[in-house]
């Protein structure tokens, strides 16, 4: 992106402004597929097409409408690649002609991505309404099969609309359309024939109902995340195969070894023994399956150790560093490829930018336009700075190497760099200027935050020391209430709050982590100690206690943790949801398979029987049997069980003595998808983490504070024209609004920018800077953590690119022009 400070050119800033405001007629170079019509698209054509306006006629009687109307599909189609570069969306899909443009449009905006977000997960939660189901949530089968047929609809609308834009052989050979098409065409079809018969049948098949969820705008991300667990799983597999077969060969051996003892029953056929074995794996049965052979020679323990060893601490090992290999090279590989689609996606977008008198770069008047329809929410001055910033040449137009870096400015926030670091340097009252001066001195002294977490810490002591004395004497803890301690605690952390933000500025305070969390914490200390006051949920409370965490703050192996979950949010929020997308499929399933069947005093003369044994006010009572499918709630806490493993078996055992030996099969697929699952998450957090220390490893806070923020520096005369448009701007919004917006500004307690400098004749500034913040992603950090590998994907890109254009191609024009304009502009300069 060039330096961080860039100082305008002499009349630079200014001839930009001139040009856009200049009224020529200005026209496009080429358009893209939106400005063809159908006709014109051949239906084999998979690649984007672009073409010259050469039935356009003379500049000079050229129709101003068609003109206009021209640059605004160009706009409009530049903004769809930008938005297809964001979402990692293939071109292929992009609209292929005029009249696909509007069926695009139709699902491509925020209301059609609610309504279809609403129509996925009412889909969902009609799983609670079906049977089986908690009479509490139950409705008739005519109500929730119509409004599962409601929901179909929304969602084959996004379909249909694809259909329509991309084309039949286009759609065909998108996996995800085909899949939700196939999946969108059974479920229709099923809930015509429920709502016909107006009675559920085995209906297996709502376990792909989420697929419909995954699809929607909002969770992309998830997608994103599924995509590369999908991906690390081979390798899993891999392992998986060596595991079941050590598995099956002990098994094997065992069988020949204890089968012969007849008080054994965990070795008597090989079934039972690969059964045994596997359930070992989890050590849910250890040391029960070896005590029968142990009691007859002591050498049996052979076995066991040896097996345990293998399975579990070294293949299971082995399968997470594979798991773990795959996964970080996935998110190398996952990296590169969005950078070098957003590349291919701005190439597209840039040419469509181009015009007749302007052939090697973009002008700010069409790079506004581009603004106006990617995020109309962008001020004038937003989209004059992010053009500033991208001009790293100062020629006035964006060329194709500096609009690259497009995707970096799009979601930055602009504000004006104080000269004065604090909040304060602008208040009109001095006597509060200097008190908020001597209260930030306090807050930011070292010693301030130690005596801080000082309190902290004795403050977990004394409820530690209080709640281990009243355990002794009180049988209900809430029964002691609120203490002086508490609220002297609270208060104490509700006036550490206020003077931070007082001392430090609300931008200041919340911009930290910590803060947030400290706010957060004290807010809802505060609400519980209302709540005592109304004499209930008083227990609110206790949230204070867990600012002890803030002390482990003060060591840097801590932070590296804290650092690592912050880092990973949204990659365990993904996760996350994985989870429960996996356990209501496996819910479905297993509804489907055992609803029907109650546990109750089930298994009879079997290993498992005294866990389901249920007596009327008896105090043996084993209450496996409430571990059941009746509902999908039920269904959720059983399936958890089974994650956590510990007695996983019994629950498999109960099912298998009541049903059939088959349904084992269910119980361990569960186990394994969720093995695996679990280690991919566990590399994922080894990933995050090992990311965290390189990258502090190799990057400083100045390094850090350069990547999200960017500073671009504007003359006197040229901020005068930024003012003077942007105030032209708000009056042709509405006089009325503008006299408001003045006379509130008048106001307020702050000295303007302009009451401080350009109101003043004898003090006009030299030049005013402005400062761009973007958010720092883990994308962020990783484009300088592969600063040295960019340069070479580019390089191979462009090698690449260059290789396979013929000479007289669209692209092939305009890095000739753009090479053309870089020789003239050298040779003025000389």
């Amino acid at each position: 992106m060039g330096e961080d400070d860039k100082m305008p050119s002499e009349q630079e800033g200014i001839q930009i402004q001139i040009m856009e405001e200049a009224g020529q007629i200005d026209v496009p170079l080429e358009v893209g597929n939106t400005a063809r019509t159908a006709s014109t698209v051949r239906e084999s054509a998979v690649q984007l097409q672009f073409t010259e306006l050469h039935s356009f006629p003379a500049i000079e009687c050229l129709p101003l409408d068609e003109v206009t109307k021209s640059w605004e599909l160009n706009y409009r189609e530049a903004a769809i690649f930008l938005e297809e570069g964001i979402n990692n969306d293939k071109l292929t899909s992009h609209p292929s002609c005029h009249e696909a443009l509007p069926a695009y449009l139709l699902v491509h905006n925020k209301w059609y991505y609610a309504l279809d977000f609403a129509a996925s997960l009412l889909l969902i939660l009609l799983t609670f309404t079906e049977k089986p189901a908690n009479p509490l949530f139950r409705l008739p089968v005519g109500v929730h099969s119509s409004m599962e047929l409601m929901a179909l609809v929304i969602v084959s609308v996004e379909l249909i609309m694809k259909f329509r834009w991309v084309g039949f052989k286009i759609f065909i050979h998108h996996p995800r359309s085909m899949v939700k098409a196939l999946t969108l065409l059974i479920m229709i079809a099923e809930s015509i024939v429920v709502l016909v018969r107006q009675s559920s049948h085995f209906r297996v098949t709502r376990a792909l109902r989420p697929i419909f969820l995954l699809d929607n705008h909002h969770f992309g991300g998830v997608r994103r995340y599924l995509r590369q667990v999908l991906q690390s799983v081979p390798p899993a597999i891999d392992m998986l195969g060596l595991l079941l077969f050590v598995i099956l060969f002990y098994s094997v051996l065992g069988f020949y070894i204890f089968g012969s003892n007849v008080n054994d029953p965990y070795f008597s056929t090989l079934q039972q023994a690969f059964i045994s074995l596997f359930i070992l794996l989890t050590t849910a049965n250890f040391p029960d399956v070896m005590m029968p052979s142990y009691a007859v020679t002591r050498w049996s323990s052979v076995f066991f150790i040896t097996y345990l060893s293998i399975v579990l601490y070294f293949l299971m090992n082995l399968l997470l560093a594979a798991v773990y290999a795959s996964f970080s090279s996935m998110e190398r590989k996952k990296f590169q490829q969005l950078l070098l689609h957003r590349r291919k996606a701005a190439q597209h977008a840039f040419r469509l930018l181009l015009s007749r008198s302007n052939r090697g770069g973009i002008t700010l008047q069409h790079f506004r336009g581009l603004l106006r329809n990617v995020d109309p929410s962008r001020t004038y001055r937003e989209m004059y700075l992010m053009f500033r910033l991208l001009n790293t040449s100062d020629s006035g137009i964006i060329n194709l190497n500096e609009f690259y870096h497009i995707y970096d400015v799009l979601d930055m926030k602009w504000r004006i760099r104080n000269e004065e670091p604090f909040w304060f340097s602008r208040l009109r009252s001095r006597t509060l200027a200097t008190m908020a001066q001597q209260v930030h001195r306090l807050v930011t002294w070292t010693f301030f935050d130690y005596f801080v977490c000082l309190v902290i810490f004795l403050g977990g002591i004394l409820i530690l020391t209080r709640t281990a004395a009243i355990s002794v004497h009180m049988s209900n803890p809430l029964e002691l209430g609120v203490t002086w301690e508490t609220y002297a605690f609270v208060s104490f952390y509700a006036l550490e709050a206020c003077l931070k933000m007082f001392g430090m500025g609300f931008h200041v305070y919340f911009s930290s982590g910590w803060n947030c969390f400290d706010f957060a914490v004290t807010g809802v200390s505060l609400i519980g100690l209302a709540a005592e006051i109304l004499g209930q949920w008083s227990f609110l409370v206790v949230a204070r206690h867990s600012r002890i965490l803030r002390v482990f703050k003060l060591r840097k192996r801590y932070r590296d943790v804290f650092g690592t979950i912050f880092i990973l949010g949204q990659r365990l929020l993904c996760a996350g949801i994985v989870f429960l997308i996996l356990y209501y499929a496996y819910s479905i399933v297993g509804m489907e398979l055992f609803a029907e069947y109650d546990l109750t005093n089930c298994c009879k003369n079997s290993t498992v029987e005294a866990n389901f044994r249920f007596e009327n006010g008896s105090s043996s009572n084993g209450y496996y049997y409430l571990n059941n499918f009746e509902n999908v709630i039920s269904s959720y806490v059983t399936l958890f069980e089974l994650t956590v493993i510990n007695n996983w078996y019994i629950i498999m055992e109960g099912y298998a003595v009541t049903t059939s030996q088959w349904s084992r099969i269910y119980f361990m697929c569960f186990y394994l998808t969720i093995m695996i699952l679990l280690s991919i998450v566990v590399a994922s957090v080894l990933d995050g983490f090992m990311f965290r220390i390189s990258y502090k490893e190799q990057m400083t806070k100045d390094d850090e504070k350069r990547l999200v923020e960017k500073t671009v520096t504007l003359n006197a005369e040229e901020y005068e024209r930024l003012l003077a448009v942007e105030s032209a701007e708000q009056l042709s919004k509405g006089k009325l609004w503008h006299n408001w917006f003045a006379r509130l500004r008048k106001q307020e307690p702050f000295r303007t920018l302009e009451e401080t400098t350009l109101d003043l004749p004898d003090n006009r500034p030299i030049s005013v800077t402005f400062t761009g913040f973007r958010r720092r992603t883990k994308d962020v950090l990783l484009s300088f953590m592969y600063k040295d590998e960019i340069s070479c994907w580019m390089k191979q890109a462009d090698h690449e690119e260059k290789q396979q254009q013929p000479k007289n191609s669209p692209s092939k024009r305009v890095e000739i022009r753009q090479r053309r304009h870089r020789g003239s502009g050298e040779t003025n300069s000389d």
